[in-house]
């Protein structure tokens, strides 16, 4: 099938679909100087007079670079660095591109005890019980429209390592209308949404979980569950207890302090109405007003105008006689990070699935590393046949394992992929060693 026109729209949805579906790590800490340093930090030690914590940071992209790899490998979540880096291409961005890393957080309003979730920031602080000054904070994926993570408070009341996921009836009725029917228990696996660990809230229904979609993290994407990266709850799965106490909050419009300064931070509100947005904003300026007034220091009001105008979650402090630009720290690019998604390569002796076709390459390349990103992943490549620019997948194994991707595609990309079997050429390509050689091409 070719494809002429590859709208916008249409990528933002498959970047939906494709990123949905129900080790260790150390904590270095950052420096004061213009060094170049490595990592994210995740860890903080907390203080009573400070509700802000982290640097803003950026890094250079590199040839093979996404949006998710890079927000994954630092911490942050896919709508975290996607708002703070508006009109870069989150698949294929532009080599040699400074990209923003939004590494500054401030707490929720809350009580600093157990797990904290602020929805509207898309993140989890954790308090450990024994260890009251200090803090760590993770991404997670929320729920979406139709399937929204309630607000409260509750507890934990169970921790399970490989847990199985009984699949709620609605979710099977909702998967059958796709053509996609799910067994009323999915074992532990690769092919299990809930992960390896999961813990359960007192919320009827309601998991933190680890993910086989790890790339879809930071995103309102899940059935109501709260996901995070396998590596982040691998951590937090082995400190948390039953018993202790989680607050879920909504909390778009963020204030914070850190020494003699105060900051903001806004995030968009989209399954809120009018009115209760305008209660948002009306009590965060009600807030603002009387910190000026009480502490007599002018607030640079442009600035809040246009953070709320922006709504991009990055923090920004807000006195007026605060003149010292805020330091960024410029991290090292880890080596080898494309490796994480890159597919194996193609060879005549496997079957593969040519997905679709393109006149442009770029859209080629991008819905290629779109497809990579999936989880379980599909391996995919960009081969060139006359004007055309083919998608394929592959190599699988087997036939099973190639039909049930096939089906993958149709159902979530309402695409017609077409099988080949092993020696057979793909359709309207070059000869096997010609696109080899320009596949390796685009990874070097």
């Amino acid at each position: 099938m070719l494809i002429k026109y590859f709208p916008k729209a249409i990528l933002i949805l498959l970047s939906q679909v494709i990123l949905t579906a129900c080790q260790s790590v150390s904590f270095p800490i950052f420096q004061d100087d213009d060094e170049l340093i490595t990592g994210i930090q995740h860890a903080f030690l907390l203080s009573d007079q400070q509700s802000t914590y982290g640097k803003i940071a950026t890094v250079e992209l590199q040839d093979g670079d996404s949006l998710p790899l890079i927000a994954r490998y630092y911490g942050l979540g896919f709508d975290e660095i996607s708002m703070a880096n508006p009109g870069v291409d989150p698949w294929i961005p532009e080599s040699g591109h400074v990209l923003n890393l939004p590494a500054r957080f401030i707490l929720p309003d809350a009580t600093k005890k157990g797990l904290v979730l602020n929805l509207a920031a898309k993140r989890l602080f954790y308090f450990p019980k024994n260890r009251r000054h200090k803090m760590l904070t993770f991404p997670i994926g929320i729920g979406r429209k139709g399937w929204l993570t309630p607000t409260g408070k509750t507890k934990i009341i169970a921790k399970k390592q490989h847990p199985r996921w009984v699949v709620p009836k609605s979710i099977r009725l909702e998967h059958a209308k796709k053509g996609d029917p799910l067994p009323k228990i999915v074992a532990a696996g690769p092919n299990n949404p809930l992960g390896d660990y999961a813990i359960r809230l007192g919320i009827p229904g309601y998991l933190i979980h680890s993910t086989n979609k790890p790339y879809g993290v930071g995103m309102a994407v899940s059935h109501g569950c709260v996901r995070l990266y396998p590596e982040d709850i691998a951590i937090l799965f082995k400190q948390v207890s039953t018993q202790m106490p989680v607050q879920l909050l909504n909390q778009p419009y963020l204030i914070g302090r850190d020494k003699q300064q105060l900051f903001i931070q806004v995030f968009p509100t989209p399954h809120t109405s009018k009115k209760q947005r305008r209660r948002y904003l009306a009590n965060f300026i009600k807030k603002l007003k009387r910190i000026e007034r009480k502490e007599k220091r002018a607030i640079a009001w442009q600035k809040v105008d246009h953070a709320v105008a922006k709504k991009n979650g990055v923090v920004i402090s807000i006195f007026a006689d605060n003149h010292k630009a805020d330091a960024i720290v410029k991290l090292y690019h880890p080596s080898n990070l494309s490796d994480k998604i890159k597919p194996a390569p193609l060879n005549k002796n496997s079957w593969r699935i040519k997905v679709t076709a393109f006149d442009k390459q770029q859209l080629a390349q991008r819905l290629a590393v779109m497809l990579n990103h999936q989880g379980p992943k599909i391996p995919a490549h960009v081969l060139s046949a006359n004007k055309e620019y083919i998608v394929v997948a592959g190599p699988f194994a087997s036939v099973k394992k190639a039909k049930e991707t096939m089906a993958q595609l149709q159902i979530n990309f309402a695409l017609t992929p077409e099988l080949i079997a092993p020696k057979q050429n793909i359709p309207n390509t070059q000869g096997i060693e010609q696109y080899l050689s320009k596949l390796l091409s685009l990874f070097n």
